[in-house]
């Protein structure tokens, strides 16, 4: 198995050390592991944002890959919150001027405001935001190629107040996907809707990866956005199974931003 998304102490939501998460990844047999830190420019609560220094970053990561060699694939990563302007000027460079393996797109915001507080949501109907976040993805996404898969799709559902009908939403989730699709980018399993208790209600919602099947995806990774120790390849089982029942046959990893497919 391998976990392609998780997050280590040069994230600033997290105080575990690269060489940690790596022991849990190895005590669950996972093949490999991408760490993807945090790197959320401009990010609107500048206490919940910690500028990377690229250079330690990376050293770290190499570090932590020469001390499990041989036990622990350790891949070079990051995710870079996206958002609008000058800002995506900033992502852009850090996906292009490093030497990763894999990057994730997210967006922890959208029209500059802030998701998880909340402040995204404010004067909205739960309808009116999820169509406004999705809209911004797809504007954004639209002139922004750096990056490989798009990071927890619905995450905009983790914060709503209320689950609206998610076929109100299809029309727009299908045309964000075709716009993946048509980029040659991919999406991920992000189990942590487990660990937010969202029950059936996953990342993605099952709607949403058959929507991705008929639209002709196959680059899909799992991620269990782990930030501690215990959630590294959380519901990973899941996750293979869910993909085989809806007829995906691969699951992919990363190599100097290049995909491999791993039959499941």
């Amino acid at each position: 198995m391998y976990d392609y998304h998780t997050h280590s102490s040069f994230s600033a939501d997290s105080s575990t050390p690269i060489s940690d998460m790596a022991s849990a990844a190895v005590s669950l047999g996972l093949t490999a592991m991408a760490v993807t830190d945090h790197y959320d420019p401009d990010y609107p609560l500048p206490d919940w944002f910690v500028e990377t220094d690229f250079v330690d970053y990376i050293k770290a990561i190499e570090a932590a890959s020469y001390q499990y060699k041989g036990r622990l694939l350790i891949k070079k990563g990051i995710e870079i919150g996206i958002q609008h302007g000058s800002t995506m000027e900033k992502c852009r460079s850090a996906a292009r001027d490093h030497d990763f393996d894999f990057v994730i797109g997210s967006f922890h915001c959208a029209e500059g405001l802030e998701l998880s507080c909340g402040d995204f949501f404010k004067n909205r109907t739960p309808e009116e935001a999820i169509s406004a976040f999705y809209r911004y993805n797809i504007e954004c996404l639209s002139s922004f190629d750096d990056f490989d898969v798009l990071g927890h799709i619905n995450v905009v559902d983790r914060y709503l107040p209320a689950l609206p009908d998610p076929e109100t939403q299809l029309d727009l989730i299908s045309e964000l996907l075709s716009l993946l699709i048509e980029k040659g980018k991919g999406i991920e399993i992000n189990t942590s809707s487990f660990r937010y208790g969202m029950g059936d209600h996953t990342t993605p919602t099952e709607q949403i990866l058959k929507q991705y099947k008929k639209l002709g995806g196959e680059i899909i990774t799992i991620g269990s956005d782990a930030h501690k120790p215990n959630s590294v390849g959380l519901k990973f089982d899941w996750a293979e199974e869910k993909l085989k029942s809806l007829d995906f046959k691969y699951i992919t990893t990363f190599d100097q931003r290049k995909p491999s497919f791993i039959k499941l």
